[in-house]
Parts: C-alpha cells; structure tokens; sequence
C-alpha cells in the first residue's frame, strides 16, 4: 500500500469528522438550499428600497440602497442553520455588519425587531447581534440575493437558527424590552440556539 494512498484515506476521514463536528444536534447535511417561506415573496423595487434604523435611538437613521451599498462591507463564511433540520456548511455572502449600522446611532435599547416587507418580524438580544455576529447581506455567492432567499437584502444572523435571520430584511427597531416576532409568538423559541436545539418554547 502506497504511503499516497494511506495520506488519502486519512485526509478522507478527517473532512468527514469535521463536517460531523460542524453540525449541531438533530440536524443534517444540505447540500441545497432549501426555500421556505410564511408568505408570498416580495419584490421591492431598489429605486424604493430602503433600510432604518428606529424606536429608541438618539435619532431615526436610514439608508437607501445606494446609501447602504456605499457603506463599508464585509465577505463572510458561515455555516447555516434551519429549524426544520438541515444545516448547510461554508456559506459565502457579502454586507455590512450591524456593528457599522449600529455605531451611527445612541442607544439604551436592549433588543431589537427585525422588520421585512410582507410584515415578517422577528426579536434579537442586542449583543446577539453585535460584535461582528450579524449582518445586513446582499450578495450570496458572488451574486446578487435572489428575492426567493430575502433579496434584495436580508438578516444574516449565523449563530442563530435561520428564521432570526429574517428575509426581505427593511429595518431595526431598538427597543428596551423584549418583543416576541411572529414565529416566536407562534410557539417557536425567543432565542433559537442550533446547539442547544432550541426550536419552541419550552427547549
């Protein structure tokens, strides 16, 4: 047996054990990526596009899309996370960071509201979203977001189970208490942590 041969097969079993590693409990390995949705998708014009930040800030603040293309920006590789089970690794996209968004407004607020077009919401813990976890991306994979995966522009919050990182992604309103969005009012988790399998309430 070639020492080539037996450098393959251990480089085979590692790739193997790394993804298995990189897969939280009770899910599985997509190679797709799936399209779900509670709701028809948006089309938003870029020409009325816009993004906000609200609620209690110094000031309301807002981007329009050549405003927030502009902004300084970021490539990511992250795996992701669905509730419904499937985890897709080395995901690539491109925005800007909530830490830039963030940094241009005062604040007391302890959580947030995501808010898409088609009325979608959902809650995020400040500091769930700060120190470079979160941002607002535009491109996936070298191309632009397509509407079916929440472009123009959606939430990407890794870290999370996919659903906090909300499609079609209008706006942050920074609030001092908590808020539960729409499917944490429908019975699934305020917090949504992949490795502690927090899919509902209750988890």
């Amino acid at each position: 047996m070639s020492e080539g041969f037996i450098s393959r097969g251990f480089r085979g079993r590692r790739q193997k054990s790394d993804e298995s590693a990189r897969i939280p409990p009770g899910q599985y390995l997509e190679r797709g990526f799936p399209v779900l949705s509670a709701g028809p998708t948006p089309h938003t014009p870029l020409t009325s596009w816009d993004f906000s930040l609200l609620g209690e800030i110094d000031q309301p603040k807002s981007w329009s899309w050549d405003e927030f293309r502009a902004l300084p920006r970021e490539t990511v590789a992250k795996d992701i996370h669905c509730v419904t089970k499937w985890s897709k690794l080395d995901t690539h996209w491109e925005g800007v960071s909530l830490d830039t968004l963030l940094e241009q407004v005062e604040t007391s607020a302890s959580y947030v509201i995501a808010f898409s077009d088609g009325g979608y919401t959902t809650n995020l813990p400040l500091d769930e979203i700060t120190g470079g976890r979160a941002w607002v991306v535009d491109t996936y994979e070298g191309q632009p977001l397509s509407p079916e995966h929440g472009g123009p522009a959606r939430l990407l919050v890794p870290h999370l189970y996919l659903w906090k990182s909300a499609k079609w992604v209008r706006g942050l309103r920074l609030v001092e208490d908590d808020k539960p969005g729409f499917w944490e009012s429908l019975g699934y988790s305020n917090h949504g942590d992949p490795w502690k399998e927090e899919r509902y309430w209750g988890d």
